[in-house]
């Protein structure tokens, strides 16, 4: 009786993906860039910005030996910037306790930042060929549907519960084909087996899926319970001094946007009228209300109130601040600002 890993493979084979970037050729580095890059965000999407990072770092010491600026650059526009800190540090780990290579070593894949245990396993199964298993969301909705287990993926009780199927099923993956098994779940799960509309008639393991015997497809995997987004609001200074230049605040290590580039910004007008006064020459009154930003994060949703002034300047108390610099529009590329800031300096040239 054929098993729910040769079923995939079959299927892989013939209609998996295997002309990414990362799997030619397949290395340990460029597979953990890959897998950091595509946690919560799509192949498509990832694809341009991994062939830009291994142009730029073509090796993890390349990587590790980076500047921040250059590296939030590059990774400005994927979003859940914690990932590139993390990668960052990951990288000067490697170089420090291993040799600038990543080990291959469960253990020690798990201490480096930023890798957990779905991610050391598709590392080690897919660069070398170990007998790991992966739990990303494409497999959770594809386990929970096989084996029709309700109760939402997140839960401690459920995810136990899928770790130890997961296990199960890559006991049966023949030697030698882990990274191609890896590979097809996510697949699997990514163009077959959708979160919405999954095309079951297409489906390889229709006969033995439990969802789709009981009239579950649709209902699995449980939701997460809804929870409404707060809403904040902020205001943001465009400054432009009298050669165009914009003025660019450094965000800190930590928090929203952290070490990024952006706009100077407050929650409230009163304190960003305080910090204009305490650090900018000019007419707070003159500023010009430019339409809303609203952007979404993970745990809230923000309006941004950009406000615009030209000609202005820093005053002279303010001195050597190197979290705060002016920035001509030719060197915005080089650095790393947050998509809806990059978005707003590109629809409000200087004039």
């Amino acid at each position: 009786m054929p098993t729910f890993a040769s079923q995939l493979l079959t299927w892989f084979d013939q209609h998996g993906r295997h002309d990414l970037p990362w799997q030619h050729p397949r290395s340990p580095y460029r597979v953990w860039l890959s897998e950091i890059m595509l946690q919560q965000t799509q192949v498509a999407t990832v694809i341009p910005y991994f062939l830009r990072f291994i142009h730029s770092f073509p090796t993890l010491p390349d990587l590790a030996a980076a500047d921040n600026d250059t590296l939030m650059a590059h990774w400005a526009g994927l979003g859940y910037y914690a990932r590139a800190r993390n990668l960052h540090a990951a990288a000067r780990q490697c170089v420090e306790l291993h040799g600038g290579d990543l080990p291959r070593n469960f253990d020690a894949l798990l201490a480096l930042p930023g890798i957990g245990r779905s991610t050391a396993g598709a590392i080690l199964s897919q660069a070398w060929n170990e007998p790991f298993p992966i739990l990303d969301g494409n497999v959770k909705r594809v386990l929970t549907r096989f084996h029709g287990i309700s109760g939402y993926p997140g839960l401690p009780a459920i995810e136990k519960q899928l770790w130890a199927l997961a296990s199960e099923h890559v006991a049966y993956v023949p030697a030698g084909r882990m990274a191609d098994y890896t590979q097809a779940q996510m697949d699997f799960g990514a163009t077959l087996c959708t979160r919405s509309r999954p095309a079951c008639i297409l489906c390889p393991l229709q006969q033995d899926c439990a969802a789709h015997a009981q009239g579950l497809v649709d209902a699995l995997p449980t939701p997460k319970p809804s929870k409404q987004l707060p809403e904040r609001e902020a205001t943001a200074l465009l400054l432009e001094d009298s050669k165009g230049r914009i003025l660019l605040l450094k965000r800190p290590p930590t928090g929203v946007w952290a070490s990024l580039w952006t706009l100077p910004q407050a929650e409230t007008d009163t304190e960003m009228r305080d910090w204009f006064a305490r650090t900018i020459k000019g007419d707070y009154e003159n500023t010009v209300e430019l339409p809303r930003i609203v952007h979404t994060f993970s745990h809230y949703r923000l309006h941004l109130q950009p406000l615009h002034a030209r000609k202005v300047a820093l005053l002279p108390k303010v001195g050597d601040n190197q979290d705060l610099r002016w920035v001509s529009r030719a060197e915005l590329a080089a650095l790393g600002l947050p998509a809806p800031i990059r978005k707003l300096l590109e629809r409000h040239p200087a004039h």
